[in-house]
């Protein structure tokens, strides 16, 4: 078969099936689940799609600012570490723009919220623009303080006691067993959150993101009936990246001894780790690796993203698992929402956001 008739027989095969398209443009636009929305982040902007309760469709968009294309923040292991937190930052914003739109009642109507005493406060001190951010930095460290709480402290404590318990010495061993403790937890949480209606709704947002993502990059026309028959479950999303931090952890802290006499034994060095419990500086120098992780892992998701391989997809198959938890099956007006967002931060030249 000639190259030509080959070509012609593929568009033929994916006018009538687009799920059976292939990916033509690997694209480094990503985006969030919102409150009755989709966030998507593009290589020159970022835009909020939300479905008022009225069903207008509402787009926020926003430029994205120059410290973003730096080229420093851009090197190896460090701009996976900066668009860790930078994700954190952007998604809290877009989670609050959705979230001023959904004051409603028991009976569902809309009612004015009354700001808190610390946001009336905050508008009395500053102007609204910055008050905002204090509110939306804020957040963003109150978040960061729970997780690091949830899934990086709460493990190292429970290892603890098990090893109190088990009698294990192994440094390789108590790690691991901390790794695969975290993991346990992460699989809770997910399954516990995932119950609940509201997340329920955040999960068929997050699909349609996925669908509508894959659409694009197989450079079919993003109309819902494109959109609709794609797959839910994409390699490059943040649940595959939470999962790979996860693994990337238990190398990572191998590294930081559970027994204190090997830094103790240490010149100068032992007389300061000894002024403090050891069970202390073990969570601190995990707290301390913890932007290595968030690089390390940054690159293998990247890569794995770049290539289609065996080794690659082995990678990508426990994110793509958990995605069965994290997204559900939305329907055609989540699917709408989806578009509009991602409709506005495609760049005019498609070569801005390739992977």
């Amino acid at each position: 078969m000639s190259e030509e008739v080959k070509n012609d027989s593929d568009e033929i095969k994916a006018s009538v099936d687009p799920a059976a398209a292939k990916v033509k443009h690997k694209t480094s636009i990503g985006g969030q689940a919102v409150m009755e929305g989709v966030m998507m982040r593009g290589p020159h902007a970022i835009a909020t799609a939300v479905r008022k309760s009225d069903g207008e469709i509402i787009v926020d968009k926003q430029p994205l600012g120059k410290g973003r294309t730096n080229k420093f923040v851009k090197l190896p292991i460090i701009r996976g570490c900066v668009n860790f937190f930078d994700s954190m930052i952007v998604g809290v914003k877009s989670l609050m723009f959705s979230a001023q739109f959904f004051d409603v009642d028991e009976d569902g109507n809309e009612v004015e919220q009354e700001p808190s005493k610390f946001e009336a406060w905050l508008e009395e001190k500053l102007d609204s623009e910055k008050a905002m951010n204090v509110v939306i930095y804020t957040s963003v460290v109150i978040s960061l303080i729970m997780s690091v709480g949830l899934f990086i402290l709460l493990p190292t404590l429970i290892a603890g006691f098990l090893t109190d318990f088990l009698h294990v010495e192994s440094n390789g061993v108590l790690t691991l067993i901390e790794g695969i403790v975290r993991i346990a937890i992460f699989i809770a949480y997910l399954s516990l959150v995932s119950q609940m209606k509201d997340i329920k709704r955040v999960f068929m947002y997050h699909g349609a993101e996925h669908k509508t993502i894959f659409c694009y990059e197989k450079e079919l026309p993003l109309t819902v009936a494109n959109v609709r028959v794609q797959s839910r479950l994409h390699p490059r999303c943040g649940t595959s990246f939470l999962l790979i931090v996860m693994v990337i952890s238990i190398l990572v802290f191998s590294v930081i001894p559970w027994q204190e006499e090997i830094f103790a034994s240490i010149p100068y060095i032992g007389v300061i780790f000894s002024a403090i419990p050891w069970a202390i500086w073990r969570l601190v120098l995990r707290l301390i690796l913890l932007p290595v992780v968030a690089g390390i892992s940054y690159e293998i998701i990247k890569f794995a993203g770049r290539h289609d391989n065996a080794f690659t997809r082995a990678i990508s198959a426990p994110g793509m698992w958990f995605q069965h938890i994290t997204t559900n099956e939305p329907d055609d007006s989540q699917i709408e929402v989806a578009i509009k967002a991602l409709e506005a931060v495609i760049p005019e030249n498609q070569k801005d956001d390739r992977w």
